[in-house]
């Protein structure tokens, strides 16, 4: 053991012993048949993007219900502030110190992965780095233990033909996007079901491309490119409604890991015109990031009410079913919002109370970039409009769901099962969350208690901390490493015990010693 785990286990020790007496006491007290499981993720979903979250634009009646009929955490974090590595922490319960995957890599070895239609002719050049068959998934242990699996939307775990796909990672069924590229438009030439292609009515319009040479940005039919036959949101999510039919008759896991809001804009019709009327004229977005759009406010806010109008959708199959009395719904999102494409999430506060801008949302580990919505319905077993500042992170969902469903956790996780929490019994605790990202500069970040540590920059040789008080500096505006040496120290000894060098040469850190 470590001088730093020593340290901890002996500061913590009173508390984290009994606490887990009595947490494993009550746990086992709690009787009930095994429950349907449900994790719906977002995409790029801001933490203020839900109306139980501040947001005062955009609707999201049905997601503020089931937080309503459930519990709210305000101190959740994502496990990575892009969209690869915070799946890989889901899935697989071990912080980026440890993890597989810990960005995003496009594989580019392979050939020319950015061309769509290299990809349309090679189904090998799609997809990211796989997951390599020694590491168990979540879903691996939910279906040794009765569960019949499912994942729709976007995986980012493993391109076809490798090891990775979800067929191979634990999910009985698959219907969606294999990779994140393709997921750049919401109108693809194709989907995969399980490990065959489903081809689409759609032509190819290659992400990037702009409206044609001398068309009117202000004609509804200069988009005609970009609204097509066959929305991958909508087929995504029939697919997830017949799974649920066909799997009602025993405990189900469905890992609803939506596209949405991430960019392009590219939302529903119905859901654009109710905005335009709410937010009003506004320009057209006609940059070369992604796609353009007439009217980019109020798509990028329909994208997220169509979302909010599909989770209506699952509970009320849920109902019909009459398995939602026994159905555990978690919702959340893999990182902060985004900062291109015609997305204006400075105008939608979407980090709020965290700042928005580029530098502090998405691919950045302050708190707009990492700090996500989490929402836990589960009738009859959590007490419904509560609210929970447990500090929590992905890799706890692993071993929750674990306990949830009276499994063994695995002996290398990161995680700490929050059932207790849910359940509102005495709560184990984490002595600190870790990050690395290699990547936007390099970086690493520690939440410890109140106290929030990041070191960015570091491929540019930066190895200094900034130290927040996240109690009395959300925003983390005032950098008191100064005034703090012995956390600094405290935290710098973490972050070399949290990180082990990657396995993955291109996620590799020379400067944390790689």
């Amino acid at each position: 053991m470590s001088r730093l785990s020593l340290f901890f286990s002996v500061l913590l020790l009173p508390f984290l012993a009994q606490s887990c007496k009595d947490a494993t006491s009550t746990i086992k007290d709690e009787q009930h048949e095994a429950p349907n499981i449900i994790y719906i993720l977002a995409d790029d979903l801001g933490y203020g993007e839900l109306g139980i979250y501040g947001q005062e634009l955009i609707e999201t009646p049905n997601i503020d219900a089931l937080a309503k009929s459930g519990m709210r955490f305000t101190q959740h974090y994502t496990g990575a502030p892009v969209c690869a590595p915070a799946r890989c922490v889901l899935l697989t319960g071990q912080h980026t110190g440890h993890a597989h995957v810990r960005g995003n890599d496009e594989w580019k070895a392979r050939g020319d992965v950015w061309s769509y239609q290299a990809m349309f002719d090679n189904p090998f050049l799609e997809g990211q780095r796989p997951l390599p068959d020694s590491i168990v998934t979540v879903a691996e242990i939910l279906q040794k233990a009765g569960y019949k699996t499912g994942s729709v939307g976007k995986w980012g775990l493993g391109a076809p033909t490798t090891e990775g796909v979800p067929n191979k990672q634990g999910f009985n069924f698959f219907y969606g996007y294999n990779c994140q590229r393709q997921a750049h438009t919401y109108y693809p030439m194709h989907l995969w079901r399980n490990e065959e292609r489903h081809i689409l009515d759609n032509k190819m319009v290659a992400p990037r491309a702009n409206l044609a040479e001398g068309a009117n940005p202000n004609d509804s039919a200069s988009y005609a490119d970009f609204r097509l036959n066959d929305y991958a949101p909508t087929l995504m999510h029939n697919e997830a409604l017949q799974f649920m039919e066909a799997n009602k008759s025993q405990p189900f896991f469905l890992y609803y890991a939506s596209p949405i809001p991430h960019l392009p804009l590219q939302a529903p019709q119905k859901w654009v015109d109710y905005y335009r009327k709410k937010l009003g004229e506004e320009a057209p977005y006609t940059d070369k990031s992604y796609f353009p759009n007439q009217y980019p406010r109020a798509a990028y806010a329909g994208m997220i009410s169509y979302l909010d109008e599909q989770v209506g959708e699952l509970v009320a199959k849920l109902k019909e079913m009459g398995v939602y009395e026994n159905t555990l719904i978690i919702f959340s999102s893999d990182n902060g919002p985004t900062y291109t494409g015609g997305a204006d999430t400075p105008f939608f506060d979407s980090a709020k109370p965290f700042k928005t801008e580029y530098g502090w949302g998405k691919g950045f580990t302050h708190e707009g970039g990492i700090r996500v919505p989490m929402i836990a319905s589960w009738p009859n077993k959590i007490q419904g409009g509560t609210e929970s500042g447990h500090i929590s992170a992905f890799y706890d969902i692993l071993p929750t769901l674990c306990e949830v469903t009276n499994q063994p956790i695995p002996a290398n996780t990161d995680g700490i099962s929050f059932l207790p929490t849910l359940l509102q019994k005495p709560q184990q605790v984490h002595p600190y969350l870790y990050w690395e990202f290699p990547a936007y500069k390099g970086q690493q970040a520690v939440r410890m208690g109140k106290w929030k540590a990041i070191r960015a920059n570091i491929f540019e040789g930066n190895m200094a901390l900034q130290l927040f008080d996240l109690e009395n500096d959300p925003r983390e505006q005032n950098d008191v490493a100064v005034a703090n040496p012995q956390i600094v120290t405290m935290i710098e000894n973490i972050m070399k015990e949290a990180h082990v060098p990657a396995t993955i040469e291109r996620f590799q850190m020379k400067e944390l010693g790689d």
